[in-house]
């Protein structure tokens, strides 16, 4: 495997559907963890801590561990850190993340209006689901429009459940981006500074990392803007339609991830 210095990839979709692993993955994942090539599981998932997220994948047979996982919400948190700094974050998400958003002070949102004196800095978009009210999204309208900073973990549209295609952050995002005329500070892929955290936690460079995932835009695309190289599954969201109408052309195409350890001694010969 010589010339790929590290593996990043993605989960929801390449790894797993509704967290039960697809065809072929674990032992996949486990020929990679023979080769000793450093890899890490990029995901923009916001529902789950990355503690949770590691026993998830442990109990379907993946040989990992929280510290092979970066998601949003810990990226999310460093931005915060760096960018804002002190700030009051009105977090709508759905599922608990606050142990990964070590050093971010969060507001209530009942405690987030001007009568109790703590009227957020910042309004968060984490994942969508029963969060994203009405309620809630008028609420994080009028505090942006006051003046507060609008940052989400990721835009994406839709991701795949066992049940089919879900709506995702961001089909709400582009309206509220419209209605409050910003444009959100984005945290998880395929922001440039995502894809650069995951290559130093592992100490490569983008020209030696490849990128797996089943969006195409957000996962491949973005990558291979930011460097690397990019290899698209067809599996979790993936759809013919959003392929071809895509904005690029993925370096490599496989069914799905079982194929990567067959892609990578072709890459490294």
């Amino acid at each position: 495997m010589e010339g790929i210095g590290a593996v990043l990839i993605d989960i929801d979709g390449v790894l797993t559907v509704s967290w039960k692993a697809l065809p072929g993955t674990v032992a996949a994942m486990e020929r990679l963890r023979e080769t000793g090539l450093p890899l890490a599981l990029v995901t923009n998932t916001t529902s789950r801590t990355r503690a949770t997220i590691a026993g998830k994948l442990a109990a379907e047979g993946f040989p990992v561990s929280a510290d092979d996982i970066l998601t949003a919400p810990a990226v999310t948190a460093a931005h915060l850190r760096e960018h804002h700094p002190g700030a009051r974050c009105l977090l709508i998400n759905t599922g608990d993340i606050r142990d990964d958003l070590t050093g971010v002070t969060l507001v209530d949102e009942d405690e987030s209006g001007p009568a109790h004196g703590a009227e957020p800095d910042v309004v968060v978009l984490g994942g969508a689901g029963d969060a994203f009210t009405y309620a809630a999204l008028n609420r994080a309208f009028r505090h942006v429009r006051r003046g507060a900073r609008l940052v989400a973990m990721h835009r994406a549209m839709y991701w795949r459940t066992a049940t089919g295609l879900d709506l995702d952050t961001g089909a709400f995002l582009l309206g509220l981006e419209r209605a409050a005329r910003v444009e959100a500070e984005i945290t998880g892929k395929p922001a440039g500074s995502f894809f650069a955290a995951a290559l130093a936690h592992l100490g490569a460079t983008a020209a030696q990392a490849l990128m797996v995932g089943d969006d195409i835009e957000t996962d491949v695309l973005a990558a291979q803007h930011a460097g690397l190289t990019g290899v698209l599954v067809r599996t979790g969201k993936y759809l013919p339609e959003t392929h071809r109408a895509a904005t690029g052309t993925p370096d490599h195409v496989i069914d799905s991830f079982a194929d990567l350890p067959a892609l990578l001694e072709r890459l490294g010969a």
